[in-house]
Parts: structure tokens; C-alpha cells; sequence
């Protein structure tokens, strides 16, 4: 076999008192896929930031090609051909698709390097996305979150004079519709068979037994399981994950029987320019499910509903106070200066005065409760929101939306980077304030996920093409019904 790409022995890191990572060996050889999965705070995306070098190990060694790496950092990890698409997209949102490209081939200059650059991106998007539509002439704010992770993925495969042997990929499917990412998850087993490697970190465990050759397994900062895919079911790969058994209660999809009693609709939402046509109507008790290909207006939905609940003019009738869990948390969703507890509690200040001051007895109260109840990991509250890796951000954005007082919770693909215990147990929370009354419109790019809706409105070039109860769900009809046009 090759000699491996790179090898960790005994790696430690730790952030002051926590300790991310405890004596991790791992090593990656050319042709090899490897899946790394973990709850939220295992470790995984450390690891990942000590194998392209922006943080340096605690204690431990870092070796390639057989030799140590005493001095391994960013450059090195570079020479080594080694690149990352971390979770947090890194594209800057002020510059075009194009000069995205160029920040990371510096030796594209000279008269005509946008040129090259454009060309550059647009020929390995046209490669692993066909029908993309992103031209590299756009600039990255105006592209919607599915797109700017395509265009970020696209450029890490994108080649020039530097080597390109190993691409991280830390949840690179979360904004992508099923579609899209089986045309990553395609193009990535191509670059392995050619040679490449790659590390694919993902919640969605369906798409590490189907692309991966080898499972590591991480738990509370350690290696707990590293062998070859067929070792792994979804089974037991939960239960080496420490999570919850398949036969979690939360697991189990809405029945029908479950739908609230017919009465007044709490939203009444028809797209722009739709005289006719399809009408998405959610009555208190109901989980309404968004579904098609990505960037088609399911997420302008929610942010018409949010306006018109905040008395803004429009076609869109909503009757209760709304909350918005998004998926983009860090351009949509979290406040970075603020602490964990401030984020939670923001939604709910009325609720939180004493006379005429906030309590901050109350808040805090607030706050914990939800920590506990939807499991942030974290040893204070009062800690900065940036403190918590990107799956428990997520869960205090939900913390916000549900400890609030809404009436309607609108979720904009809300999973991202989220375990697979914690969706099992924020499903259940759904399914519990449903059945008390609360009105969901969640927009989502999983089809397991659709399972929990009671009706499913599919979207395509911004209108509504059908509307499937959940009995008459198939992903067949969804992806059908995602490539048609509006019905009359």
C-alpha cells in the first residue's frame, strides 16, 4: 500500500479546561474514503483543523510520507495536498464566485486572471454539478446557502500548480437537496478511484455506509471504532456512536391520527404571480413539510411568513406570533458576541421582566432548562455562543424558537451539522408541541426528515407544484413532482 498521506500518533488538544481531543492515532491513505462520524462535540471538526493546520496539537505527532512533522501547519498541509470544506463556509460573501477561486490559487494573476479564475470554478462546477446555474461572475451574497456550498465544495477540488491528494468534507450535504448531493457524493467516489482520498463527516449515516470504505468512529474526544465499512450498520453504528437504538420513540414517524381537528388556518401563503394553483394552508397541530430542489423558494416562504407576522403588507395571512429556527446560523441565526444564554432567551425578553427590568434570574432559568432539556453541551451557560461547536449552536437556536412564546415555528432546513441523536430527540420535541397545538413549517433537504410532516408542499422555480399528504409520500413523487411545473 501507498505510503499514508498523513498520521496522527497520540494527538491531545485542549481549550483551557476542555478537552477536545485525547490521544488520537489516525492515518489516511491515497485511495481511501474514510467516514469520521461522533455526536456534536466528539471532536471531529478539532481533528480536522489539526489535519490542515490551523490548530497546532496540544501534546502528540504529526507525521506524512513517513517522516515526522514537527513544525506542521498550514503551509505544509498545503504542500502535502491537503484541503478542507469545513462546516462554517469560509467564501467571502463581498467578492464574486470567481475572486473566491482566486484567494486559493494566489498564482492565478496577471492581466485576465478573472478570466482563468471563472473559468477555473465554472469548469469543476459544470464537473460534479451539471445544471448548476451559478455563473462566476455572481457575487457570493446573492447565491443562496445550497448554492455558496456548492461553489465552496467545487473549489476545493479545483487544481492549478498545487498538489491534490486529500479533501476534507465536513458536512458538505447539508444545504444540498438529495439530488445535488448524490452528484458530490458520486464525484467524490471518482476521485478516490482515480487515487485522492477523502475524509466525509456527516449526520446522515445512510451516506457514510453507502460512500465510504472505512468508518471512524469518535466519542468524547477519542477513537472509539476505525474498520472497514462492512463491519457497520446503521444499527450499530448509532450504538458505537453512543446514541440512541433504532427503536428511540423519537424515531418513529407522525401518524395521521395525529393531525389537529379541522379549523382556521394559522398560515395561508401563495406565491408571487400565483392567481391559481396551489395554496399551502398549516391549521394549529400540524407539521408542514417544504420540499423540492434547493433554492427553488421554499426558504422565501418562511421569510414572507415571518414578515407578514411582523405586520408587514403582503399576500401571506398569519394568525399568531412566529419564530424562525435557521439554517445559515451564522448569517441568519446566532448573535457571535452574545452568550449561549443571551441567544436562547432573546425570543422570550417580554416574558423575562420583573417591573420594568428583565430578571436575569429568569433568563437564566430559561435558558437552563433548555440546555438540559434539548442537551447543549457546554459547562456554562454564560459562555460565548461561539464556545459550542456548530450542532449545538443549532440546538440553542431551536432552545430560542421553542422556549418562546410562537405560535408558528418555522424551520429553514434546520438539521445542519446536527447528530443523529439529537434529531431523534428534536423530532420528538416537535411532535410534542404539535400535538399541543403549535403550527410547523419546516423546510428540509432530508427525505427521512418528510416522514414527520402530515402534508408535504413541493416547490420548483419559486411556485408550489404539488401537495402530497404524508400517506402518498415516495421519494420517487418528490423528485417527479420537483422537475415538473406548476399545476394549474
Amino acid at each position: 500500500m501507498d505510503r499514508e498521506i498523513i498520521q496522527l500518533n497520540a494527538v491531545t488538544k485542549s481549550f483551557g479546561a476542555v478537552q477536545a481531543l485525547r490521544g488520537v492515532d489516525l492515518s489516511i491513505q491515497p485511495g481511501q474514503a474514510l467516514g469520521l462520524v461522533g455526536h456534536n462535540g466528539a471532536g471531529k471538526s478539532t481533528l480536522m483543523h489539526v489535519l490542515t493546520g490551523t490548530i497546532a496539537p496540544t501534546t502528540g505527532s504529526i507525521a506524512s510520507g513517513g517522516g515526522a512533522r514537527p513544525d506542521y501547519g498550514v503551509a505544509i498541509a498545503k504542500r502535502l495536498g491537503i484541503r478542507c470544506v469545513f462546516q462554517e463556509l469560509s467564501l467571502c460573501p463581498n467578492l464574486t464566485v470567481a475572486e473566491n477561486t482566486r484567494i486559493m490559487h494566489p498564482r492565478l494573476r496577471g492581466f485576465g486572471w478573472r478570466r482563468r479564475a471563472g473559468r477555473l470554478i465554472t469548469r469543476q462546477l459544470d464537473t460534479m454539478f451539471p445544471d448548476h446555474g451559478i455563473r462566476s461572475d455572481t457575487v457570493i451574497s446573492d447565491l443562496s446557502i445550497g448554492r455558496r456550498q456548492m461553489v465552496e465544495i467545487a473549489r476545493a477540488f479545483t487544481t492549478t500548480d498545487d498538489p491534490l491528494r486529500l479533501v476534507i468534507l465536513d458536512e458538505p450535504t447539508s444545504s444540498l437537496d438529495p439530488s445535488t448531493s448524490r452528484q458530490l457524493l458520486a464525484f467524490t467516489r471518482r476521485f478516490v478511484a482515480d487515487g485522492g482520498a477523502t475524509i466525509l463527516i456527516s449526520h446522515l449515516l445512510h451516506e457514510i455506509l453507502d460512500y465510504c470504505d472505512r468508518i471512524v468512529v469518535m466519542r468524547d474526544g477519542r477513537v472509539v471504532a476505525d474498520e472497514g465499512t462492512a463491519a457497520f450498520d446503521r444499527a450499530k453504528l448509532i450504538v458505537t456512536m453512543g446514541g440512541a437504538a433504532e427503536g428511540h420513540a423519537a424515531e418513529a414517524p407522525v401518524s395521521a391520527a395525529t393531525v389537529a381537528a379541522e379549523g382556521p388556518a394559522r398560515v395561508r401563503y401563495r406565491p408571487k404571480g400565483e392567481t391559481g394553483g396551489t395554496e399551502l394552508t398549516a391549521q394549529a397541530g400540524e407539521i408542514i413539510g417544504l420540499a423540492g430542489l434547493a433554492g427553488h423558494g421554499q426558504s422565501d416562504c418562511l421569510v414572507e411568513v415571518f414578515d407578514a407576522a411582523g405586520g408587514r403588507p403582503g399576500r401571506v395571512s398569519v394568525q399568531g406570533p412566529v419564530a424562525l429556527v435557521a439554517g445559515d446560523r451564522q448569517t441568519d441565526g446566532i448573535f457571535p458576541l452574545w452568550s449561549i444564554a443571551d441567544n436562547i432567551t432573546v425570543r422570550s425578553l417580554g416574558s423575562l421582566t420583573q417591573g420594568p427590568l428583565i430578571s436575569p434570574q429568569r433568563a437564566d432559568a430559561l435558558a437552563e432548562s433548555w440546555k438540559q432539556r434539548i442537551g447543549i453541551r457546554t459547562p456554562d451557560i454564560h459562555n460565548n455562543i461561539l464556545s459550542l461547536s456548530g450542532g449545538n449552536q443549532q440546538k440553542a437556536l431551536f432552545a430560542r424558537a421553542l422556549g418562546s412564546d410562537a405560535e408558528i415555528i418555522l424551520m429553514d432546513d434546520p438539521m445542519r451539522g446536527v447528530d443523529i441523536g439529537t434529531k431523534l430527540d428534536v423530532y420528538g420535541l416537535i411532535r410534542e408541541e404539535a400535538a399541543r397545538g403549535r403550527t410547523f413549517l419546516w423546510y428540509t433537504t432530508e427525505m427521512d426528515e418528510l416522514e414527520h410532516c402530515h402534508r408535504i408542499y413541493i416547490f420548483r422555480n419559486g411556485r408550489i407544484v404539488a401537495a402530497l399528504p404524508r400517506a402518498e409520500l415516495t421519494e420517487e413523487r418528490v423528485i417527479h413532482s420537483s422537475f415538473q411545473e406548476a399545476v394549474a
